[in-house]
C-alpha cells in the first residue's frame, strides 16, 4: 500500500477510535430526558468547527421531530441572544470547554432564565462544565493531524454524540416514518419515507 493510503487509514482509524472510546455514562440518559421534557426549542451552539457540528445536530433534530436551531455564540453577543426563551434547552459544543464566546453566551442565557444546558466537552478542567446541567464527556482526544491541532477526531466525536442524542430522542418520542416524510417533502429521503 502506498504511503498516502497508509496515512489515510491511520487518520480514519484515529477518528473511529476517538468515537469508540467515548466514555458513555448516566449523563447520556439524563441529557435525553432533558431534551424529551423540553417545553421550548433546542438551541445548539459552538464556535468554529464545533459550531458546524452543533448546526448539524440542530438540522437532525428538526427532521426527527424536535424543533431546534443553531445560535452562533459570537452573534449572540450582538442581539441574537433574543432568540432564547427560558423554556429552551441549550446544547453547547466545545472540546476545550474554554471558548470565551460560548462561555459568555451561556452565562447570559442563564441570566435570561435558561435552566437546562447540556455540554459536550473533553477537558476535565473546563469552565463550561460549571455552567451545565449535564455534561457529556468526549474522553481524551488526540487529533491525528501531523500538527496535533486540526480538529478532526474531536469533531467526529461531537458529530457522533449529537447523532446519539438526536436518535435516542427520536426513539423516545416514538417518531414515525410518516412523521419523517411530512418533514421531508422533497428529495430521496422524502420519497423513501412515503413509500
Amino acid at each position: 500500500m502506498n504511503l498516502v493510503l497508509t496515512r489515510a487509514r491511520e487518520i480514519l482509524n484515529a477518528e473511529a477510535d476517538a468515537i469508540r472510546n467515548v466514555p458513555l455514562d448516566a449523563h447520556v440518559t439524563a441529557a435525553v430526558d432533558i431534551l424529551y421534557k423540553c417545553k421550548g426549542k433546542i438551541v445548539t451552539t459552538g464556535m468554529g468547527k464545533a459550531g458546524n457540528m452543533a448546526l448539524k445536530m440542530a438540522g437532525t433534530l428538526c427532521s426527527t421531530g424536535s424543533p431546534a436551531c443553531f445560535l452562533h455564540p459570537g452573534e449572540s453577543a450582538h442581539g441574537d441572544l433574543g432568540l432564547i426563551d427560558n423554556n429552551d434547552v441549550i446544547v453547547a459544543f466545545s472540546t476545550s470547554g474554554k471558548t470565551r464566546e460560548v462561555i459568555e453566551m451561556l452565562q447570559r442565557a442563564i441570566h435570561l432564565g435558561v435552566k437546562k444546558i447540556i455540554g459536550i466537552t473533553s477537558h476535565p478542567d473546563s469552565p463550561l462544565r460549571t455552567l451545565c446541567t449535564v455534561v457529556l464527556n468526549m474522553g481524551e482526544i488526540v487529533e491525528p493531524c501531523s500538527l496535533g491541532l486540526t480538529p478532526t477526531a474531536s469533531t467526529a466525536v461531537m458529530l457522533a454524540l449529537g447523532d446519539v442524542l438526536a436518535l435516542l430522542l427520536m426513539e423516545k418520542k416514538r417518531f414515525t416514518k410518516g412523521q419523517f416524510g411530512v418533514r421531508h417533502h422533497g428529495g430521496y429521503l422524502g420519497h423513501k419515507a412515503r413509500q
